[in-house]
C-alpha cells in the first residue's frame, strides 16, 4: 500500500490505538477513527456495536481496516456479567464491522482484526506456532468466536488477518504498569511456581507488526504477534527486578492469586501460560526492534 489511502481504526483511543493512529499517519495513510459517540470531526465514523449500528456510508473508499476494539479482559474480576461484556464486545463488534465491509460496493482490500494468544489456552512449555490447535477455557473460546465473526469479510474477498497478540509492554499503561508498582516498593516476585511462559511484545513492535500485516498481501489468517523470545514468569520477574534495581523475593502463591482474581481468571491469565512463537512474522521478514526482554525493559523504564 502507498499514497494517501484511507485506513479505518477501531479502538483508536486505547493503549495500542493511541500509538497506531499517528504511526499510520507517518506511514502516509489518512486515518479514520470509529467512535461510539456523535462524530466531532471529518475523520470520525459513528458506530455502536452494542446497538448493532454503524455508519456504512462512512466506510466507503477504505483501503483497509485495523480492528482493535474490545472490553479490557484484565480490568476487574470475571463475573458472568464481565465475561458477557468481554465476549459480546469482541464477537458482536467484529461481526457488525465485517458485515458492513462485506456489503460495500467496493470493500477494502484488508481487514486486520485483532485476536490474542489466549486462543491457545494454557499450553505449558511446548513452543507453539500458528498451526497449533485451539486450546480450552474462556479466553480460548472467546478468541475462536472473535476470529470466526470476521468470516463474512473473508467470504466477500477481503484479506483478513488475525494478529494473535501477546502481553503488551508499554512505558505507560498495560501489563507493565501493573507489575511495576509492587516491584518499586520491593514487594515483587514471581506468580505461582513461575514456570508459566509469558509471550510478550513491546508496544512499538506491536504497532509495527499491525502495519506490517496491513501492507503485506501474502499474510492472512492467524499471525502470532509476540517477540521471538518468550520467557518464564520467574525469569521475567527477575529481569524486571534487575532493571528496577529492586529485589524480587515475594512470590505470590497460586491460592492467593485465585482468591484475589477468581480461580478462572487466575488460572488463565496469571498461572497458565503459552510459549508462543511468531513463525509467520519471522518467515515474512518482519524485523523486531526489541527481541530480548532486558534491553526492552530498559528502553521502556
Amino acid at each position: 500500500m502507498a499514497g494517501r489511502e484511507k485506513i479505518a481504526v477501531t479502538g483508536a483511543s486505547g493503549l495500542v490505538g493511541r500509538e497506531l493512529v499517528p504511526a499510520l499517519g507517518r506511514r502516509g495513510f489518512d486515518v479514520l477513527r470509529l467512535v461510539r459517540r456523535a462524530p466531532r470531526t471529518n475523520d470520525e465514523i459513528r458506530w455502536d456495536p452494542a446497538a448493532g449500528t454503524i455508519d456504512a456510508e462512512g466506510l466507503r473508499g477504505l483501503a483497509g481496516v485495523i480492528h482493535l476494539a474490545g472490553e479490557n479482559v484484565a480490568s476487574g474480576r470475571w463475573t458472568e456479567t464481565k465475561k458477557a461484556r468481554i465476549r459480546g464486545s469482541r464477537v458482536r463488534g467484529t461481526a457488525l464491522l465485517a458485515s458492513a465491509l462485506a456489503e460495500l460496493p467496493h470493500p477494502p482490500r484488508v481487514m486486520v482484526s485483532a485476536s490474542a494468544i489466549g486462543y491457545y489456552g494454557a499450553s505449558g512449555d511446548q513452543p507453539i506456532d500458528e498451526a497449533a490447535p485451539q486450546g480450552s477455557g474462556f479466553l480460548a473460546t472467546v478468541c475462536g468466536q472473535w476470529e470466526g465473526a470476521a468470516q463474512v469479510a473473508r467470504d466477500a474477498g477481503i484479506r483478513v488477518v488475525h494478529p494473535r497478540i501477546g502481553v503488551v509492554l508499554a512505558a505507560d499503561g498495560g501489563a507493565l504498569a501493573k507489575m511495576k508498582l509492587p516491584f518499586l516498593f520491593g514487594l515483587g516476585g514471581h506468580l505461582g511456581d513461575g514456570r508459566q511462559y509469558m509471550s510478550w511484545i513491546t508496544l512499538e513492535d506491536l504497532v509495527s507488526a499491525l502495519i506490517f500485516a496491513l501492507e503485506h498481501h501474502s499474510l492472512q489468517g492467524p499471525v502470532n504477534v509476540v517477540s521471538p523470545t518468550p520467557i518464564s514468569n520467574a525469569d521475567f520477574t527477575a529481569t524486571l527486578a534487575r532493571v528496577l534495581k529492586r529485589p524480587a523475593i515475594f512470590p505470590v502463591p497460586k491460592l492467593a492469586l485465585r482468591l484475589g482474581a477468581g480461580s478462572e481468571m487466575a488460572n488463565e491469565m496469571l498461572i497458565g501460560g503459552a510459549r508462543v512463537i511468531p513463525a509467520l512474522l519471522h518467515g515474512h521478514g518482519f524485523r523486531w526492534k526489541h527481541t530480548t526482554l532486558e534491553p526492552a525493559l530498559r528502553s521502556l523504564l
